[in-house]
């Protein structure tokens, strides 16, 4: 076994293999830019060498810095964890040459899953069925477009290289596929410097199962059951549970067989997973999709109900041991279900936020995967995912509620996050009943997406502004009375908002959109409130989740615009610019494309007119800089 294992890698994912490393007496060496410098994986490893600034290009997807830091640690083994270099067989040769063990498969496994095309056709030679669809090395669109019309609509989009649904995109009509192709291989070049494309046929009422795999170098390999990820946005999983709530004794066997025939295909040792797309309405076909060659982001659950500790498997297999775990020993038990944590907005499209954590409050009972903390700059160089929670219980409800209580008692104030969306998804119908697909987040996220700050954080708000007039502080900063009939006001999106506090200290009236309400100020126990460092907004944090409350500028003198402006809805880097400057466009036209942690948002045209341009390709940009303006045709003239 080793004695000294370098992770190149950041954040939970860091810190979950630090855990089993210091469990197993093994030194860990951790790598950081500039941005990470202060991180927590930095703190909890034995040994920290900086790799390079924020730029993840510049860093943590630096191979060569990344295997100099290790050489200078004395480590023996590389564990890549997921995302960067993990499914880099360049990388994982590199690491060979250099003398040190690439904690994953062999090279040449990589290579092959992580080409979908060559995939199908490698899992198809051991009888594994693949969704019906047109995939060949080197189609071009006019190929495509010819083999769609053949598969039929709708159909998928996807890119050969790569996952995590970058690149992917549903067309429902023929002559959407067209423009769906060129967002798809602008994605997929960017994200993984391969612009080749197939297409398949979209499944009905599909379900995404994966198959979690063990394999060994002397011939072993077993599966430890699957995991349903159906609830899945834009592609991209969001909450993942095992066991899948769809597939019976029989189907369960079948599939976890087809896994392991997968794994046989391309000859892979280590952990990975084996994912595949499934009709809810014939349970009883599966069809191969790809394989991920590595550890997963959902990994969790498979170790809840298996007790299976995944990372210490890999580290035995990477050293050369034999599994000591024979397919027989799997015996599932209860039920697991998980949740990502991200920093995005859900009200505003699920884009991608920012900001420094203000406080930090996990939940008890349940397991917390986390790779921030209280005081935590969350920026625009890496994935916006902050944490997993996930429970465990006996059976499927049990365990269901038992995550919506853990989320309520989760508390990231200082960065907007799904929080309190993933809460209201628990509680949807459907997926209380197990009766999922994988467009039913996209389905559900305009009912679940809208949250307004209730009149309760309002009243909060306006008792931690007001100055003490009488009745002492309490310990947390809270006034037993505030000013009696102090008037506050605040904003809540484009709604301004008024908060009265009545003379006799006992309640507040919030006043919004022409409605009025009284709040007891007894009912505000248990709420905190929160100043962000720069006092233009305040976070009040509770029962309901955590609410950020802006308090309005200074009011100004507005300019009149006479154009419309398109505005960057996050900080990122413009990756497309769609038409010139000077050009005339229609209503709904894209104009420029910003991507940021791993998310592309296409901005479109307000009016027909003609466009001024106010940024360029590759630029860097922040939230709310201006980045063109439409000038209606009439004005323009």
């Amino acid at each position: 076994m080793f004695d000294t294992v370098l992770i190149a890698n950041r954040g939970e994912i860091a810190l979950r293999i630090i855990r089993t490393l210091d469990r197993m007496g093994i030194a860990s060496v951790a790598v950081y830019s500039d941005a990470d410098a202060d991180a927590p994986h930095v703190r909890a490893a034995t040994t920290a060498l900086r790799i390079g600034p924020a730029d993840a290009r510049r860093s943590y997807l630096d191979g060569g810095a990344v295997i100099a830091a290790a050489l200078a640690a004395g480590a023996q083994a590389v564990h890549p964890g997921y995302g960067f270099l993990s499914e880099n067989a360049a990388f994982a040769r590199a690491c060979a040459d250099a003398g040190l063990v690439f904690i994953g498969p062999p090279p040449s496994a990589i290579e092959t899953m992580g080409d979908k095309i060559r995939a199908r056709a490698a899992v198809e030679s051991r009888g594994v069925a693949t969704v019906p669809g047109i995939a060949r090395p080197g189609l071009d669109d006019a190929a495509l477009v010819a083999g769609a019309a053949d598969v039929g609509y709708p159909v998928l989009v996807k890119p050969s290289a790569g996952g995590g649904g970058k690149g992917m995109h549903r067309v429902d009509r023929p002559e959407e596929l067209p423009a769906a192709l060129a967002q798809a291989r602008r994605e997929a070049a960017a994200a993984f410097g391969d612009d080749t494309l197939f297409v398949e046929r979209f499944v009905a009422q599909p379900r995404h199962i994966e198959v979690q795999v063990l394999a060994d170098a002397h011939g072993t390999v077993i599966h430890l059951g699957e995991r349903e990820c159906s609830l899945q946005r834009r592609h991209q999983k969001v909450i993942e549970e095992a066991p899948s709530p769809l597939l019976d004794a029989s189907q369960r066997e079948a599939i976890g067989r087809a896994a392991c025939e997968t794994a046989r295909a391309v000859g892979y040792t280590g952990a990975g997973t084996v994912e595949f797309i499934v009709s809810g309405a014939r349970p009883d076909e599966s069809f191969f999709m790809e394989m991920n060659t590595r550890l997963q982001v959902e990994h969790p659950v498979t170790e809840l109900v298996t007790g299976v500790d995944l990372v210490e498997q890999q580290l035995r297999v990477a050293a050369g041991e034999r599994l000591a775990i024979a397919q027989e020993d799997i015996r599932p038990d209860g039920h697991a279900i998980e949740a990502r944590i991200y920093a995005e907005d859900p009200a505003a499209g699920f884009l991608p936020t920012g900001g420094r954590l203000i406080d930090v409050r996990w939940p008890r009972g349940v397991r917390v995967d986390a790779g921030v903390e209280a005081g935590t700059v969350v920026g625009a160089h890496y994935d916006p995912m902050l944490a997993k929670v996930v429970a465990h219980a006996a059976t499927r409800r049990q365990a269901v509620a038992a995550l919506a209580d853990a989320l309520a008692d989760t508390h990231l104030p200082g960065v907007v996050t799904n929080v309190r969306f993933l809460r209201s998804l628990l509680a949807v119908p459907a997926v209380v009943a197990g009766d999922l697909d994988t467009g039913l987040v996209d389905r559900e996220a305009p009912a679940l997406a809208g949250d307004p700050v209730p009149d309760a954080a309002f009243a909060a708000c306006a008792l931690h502004d007001v100055p003490a007039v009488t009745g002492p502080w309490r310990a947390d900063g809270w006034r037993v009375s505030g000013a009696r009939g102090a008037v506050l006001r605040y904003v809540d999106g484009d709604e301004r908002v008024t908060v009265t506090l009545s003379g006799d200290g006992r309640t507040a009236t919030v006043e919004r959109a022409g409605t009025s309400r009284e709040v007891r100020l007894s009912e505000l126990e248990g709420i905190r409130v929160l100043a962000e460092p720069d006092g233009s907004a305040l976070w009040v944090t509770g029962p309901d989740g955590d609410h950020r409350v802006v308090r309005p500028a200074p009011a100004r003198r507005a300019r009149r615009e006479t154009s419309p402006g398109l505005a960057s809805p996050m900080p990122g880097t413009v990756v497309a610019v769609h038409v010139d400057d000077g050009a005339s466009v229609e209503e709904g036209a894209a104009v420029v494309s910003v991507e940021a942690m791993k998310m592309e948002h296409v901005l479109r045209a307000p009016i027909a007119g003609v466009v001024s341009l106010a940024a360029v390709l590759g630029q860097a940009v922040a939230r709310g800089q201006q980045l063109a303006t439409i000038a209606a045709r009439e004005e323009a003239s």
